[in-house]
C-alpha cells in the first residue's frame, strides 16, 4: 500500500495498515528523551498489532478464531488510544497530528466493536 491517506470506505484492514504506517512515521518525530521513547515503543506495538490482528482474522479456521484476532485488534485499538492519550496529556506532543491519530485509532476501535456485535448476533441500539 503506497498511499497513506486512506478514504473512509477503504476496507477496515486498508485502515489499520495506513495507520500503522503513520504512526510509526509519529514516531519518528517524537523526542528523544527516555519516558517518551519507552511509551513509543508501546504505542509501536500497539498499533501495529491492530492490523496484524485483522490479517490474522482473515486466514482464521472459525468464526470464533475470526471472532477473537478481531477482539485482540480491538484491545490493540484501545491500547493505541491509551498511549496516544499519554502523549498527549504529559504535553510531550500535541498538534495536529496527534489528533488525527487519535480519531482514526478511535474510527477503527468503533469499526472494530461493531464488526464484534455483528459476529456475535447482537444489534446496537
Amino acid at each position: 500500500m503506497q498511499n497513506q491517506s486512506v478514504k473512509p470506505k477503504a476496507s477496515l484492514k486498508d485502515r489499520a495498515y495506513a495507520h500503522s504506517i503513520r504512526v510509526i512515521g509519529f514516531i519518528d518525530t517524537l523526542p528523544k528523551d527516555n519516558a517518551t521513547q519507552v511509551i513509543a515503543n508501546q504505542l509501536l506495538r500497539s498499533a501495529t498489532s491492530i492490523g496484524a490482528n485483522i490479517v490474522e482474522a482473515k486466514g482464521s479456521s472459525s468464526k470464533r478464531d475470526f471472532a477473537n484476532f478481531f477482539s485482540y485488534s480491538l484491545k490493540s485499538a484501545n491500547e493505541t488510544i491509551y498511549w496516544l492519550g499519554l502523549l498527549k496529556d504529559t504535553r510531550k506532543v500535541d498538534g495536529p497530528e496527534m489528533r488525527f491519530l487519535i480519531d482514526e485509532t478511535e474510527q477503527i476501535a468503533k469499526m472494530l466493536g461493531a464488526s464484534l456485535l455483528t459476529l456475535k448476533g447482537k444489534r446496537e441500539i
